[in-house]
């Protein structure tokens, strides 16, 4: 069963899905695990409080792509209170790996963008968010 969810894996980050920009996004942010390198920028296009466009650019291990593709699979399409909604465990659970505590960053880093994407759509800063220039 590990090698099917380790395909599963590979499979997204080979051929991620909602890879590339949209147009005219709602909000555009850029996630980074300084760690390991991982960048990637999450696009959200919101309208009449859907999420009816969602892409994603950059570039990072088989995990943390992974992630995002499954992500943005997960939320498009719904609606803006389902997306708030949308837990770390859930994300973990799409993934359906075991994933180490050194990894946990990379898996984590698209939900960590997505929130202060939401933020930014509410002009707030997210729970946990470092300012700009502070260290993290």
């Amino acid at each position: 069963m590990d090698d099917l969810y380790r395909d599963y894996i590979l499979e997204h980050y080979r051929r991620p899905h909602n890879f590339g920009v949209i147009e005219d996004p709602s909000a555009s942010i850029e996630g980074s695990n300084p760690l390991c390198g991982d960048r990637i920028t999450l696009q959200l296009g919101v309208r009449h409080g859907v999420l009816e466009r969602v892409g994603f650019t950059g570039r990072g291990c088989a995990i943390s792509l992974a992630s995002a593709s499954l992500l943005t699979d997960e939320i498009k399409g719904k609606p803006m209170t389902d997306v708030e909604a949308f837990r770390a465990d859930d994300l973990l659970d799409l993934l359906g790996i075991e994933i180490s505590p050194a990894r946990l960053k990379c898996a984590m880093l698209s939900h960590e963008t997505l929130r202060e994407a939401l933020a930014e759509l509410d002009g707030t800063t997210p729970a946990g968010a470092a300012s700009e220039g502070a260290p993290a």
